[in-house]
C-alpha cells in the first residue's frame, strides 16, 4: 500500500471514529454516525455487506442500523441494475444533513416535551376553576400563568427554527456574520468560505 492511499485510509478512519463519538449530541447511536460518516466520505453507494466489513459490524447491526438512518432521512436506499442486493448513499450537502439531524431531534424530543407542558397548563387551568382555596388558587394561577410564558416561548423558538430551516444555507453565513458585525460593533467581517 502505498504512502497517499494509508494517508487516506488514516483519514476515512478518523473521520468515522470522530462522527461516532459525536453521535451522543445528535440524538443517535456510535454505529448509526459510524455508518452515515461511512457514505458520506464514500464516493458511491454501499451494500449492507460492504458496510458491515468496512466497519467491522455484525449484519443484524448492520440492519437495524440502516433501517434507522432511513428514518431519520440520513440515508436513502439506491439499486444497482443488473444486481439484487440493496445499496446505500447518503446525501453529500451538509445543510441536509443538519436539517433532517434537527427535524428528527425536534419531533423526537422537543416536542413532546411542549405537548407535556400543554396538558401541564390545561390541568393548572382547570384545578383554577375548581379550586376554593383562594391561596391554592392564586398558586394554579402562578402555575398555570409559568407553563404559558414556557409554552410561548417554546412557540416562538420552533418558529425561530422553521424560518432558518427554510431560508436554507445561506442564512447561517448571514447570520454569522450579522452576529460577528454586533460583537465587533459593526465592523465585522464575513467569515471564511
Amino acid at each position: 500500500m502505498n504512502d497517499d492511499r494509508k494517508s487516506l485510509d488514516e483519514a476515512k478512519a478518523s473521520l468515522i471514529r470522530c462522527w461516532g463519538e459525536m453521535a451522543p449530541y445528535w440524538g443517535i447511536s456510535r454505529t448509526m454516525a459510524e455508518v452515515h460518516a461511512l457514505l458520506f466520505i464514500c464516493p458511491r453507494p454501499l451494500c449492507t455487506d460492504e458496510i458491515m466489513a468496512d466497519l467491522s459490524i455484525s449484519r443484524g447491526n448492520a440492519s437495524m442500523t440502516l433501517r434507522s438512518l432511513l428514518d431519520w432521512g440520513l440515508v436513502r436506499r439506491v439499486h444497482q441494475r443488473g444486481d439484487r442486493k440493496d445499496y446505500y448513499t447518503c446525501d453529500a450537502s451538509v445543510w441536509t444533513i443538519f436539517e433532517n439531524i434537527a427535524r428528527q431531534r425536534k419531533r423526537r424530543e422537543v416536542e413532546p416535551i411542549v405537548d407535556t407542558i400543554s396538558h401541564c397548563c390545561n390541568l393548572a387551568r382547570q384545578a383554577e376553576g375548581t379550586l376554593q382555596d383562594p391561596q391554592a388558587r392564586q398558586e394554579a394561577q402562578q402555575y398555570r400563568s409559568r407553563l404559558e410564558e414556557m409554552v410561548d416561548f417554546l412557540h416562538v423558538l420552533n418558529q425561530l427554527f422553521e424560518s432558518f430551516l427554510q431560508a436554507g444555507p445561506g442564512a447561517l453565513r448571514e447570520l454569522a456574520t450579522l452576529l460577528a458585525a454586533q460583537k465587533t460593533g459593526g465592523e465585522g467581517t464575513p467569515p471564511a468560505r
